[in-house]
């Protein structure tokens, strides 16, 4: 799945039932209702350069899109979080970034998978607003 560029229609704000219906499907991400809705997920490499291939693959695809990450990188973890400023909390642009960042670390990463965590309503990390 690659992402393509935006759509006026995409960013339009997620009600609560398509957040839960991605969070059944997609159990490694967490969200928070904080800044209007976020996604974050870890993700966890052998390697250094395996992060960072994993993030050139992300910030293609974010460019195609025109919709970029909150992100961060210390050595072999990214941590990805996701909004859309645009319309003031999740949109299905995030929704895609998400499957897609899901559907790239399955072909860059060698390491096994963690179990996911039980959704909680946890703080999650809130990079502040560009």
């Amino acid at each position: 799945m690659s992402p393509t560029p935006q759509d006026p229609s995409r960013m339009k704000t997620l009600n609560a039932d398509a957040v839960t219906q991605f969070l059944a499907t997609s159990p490694h991400w967490r969200h928070s209702t904080d800044r209007g809705g976020l996604l974050a997920r870890e993700f966890v490499f052998e390697t250094f350069a395996e992060a960072f291939g994993f993030m050139t693959q992300i910030a293609l695809a974010a460019e195609r899109m025109n919709h970029h990450p909150e992100w961060s990188n210390i050595y072999n973890r990214v941590q990805i979080l996701l909004t859309t400023h645009d319309a003031g909390g999740l949109s299905e642009l995030d929704i895609a970034m998400a499957l897609h960042a899901d559907a790239t670390y399955a072909g860059v990463s060698r390491q096994r998978q963690p179990p996911a965590p039980p959704h909680s309503s946890e703080a999650l990390p809130t990079a502040a607003t560009p």
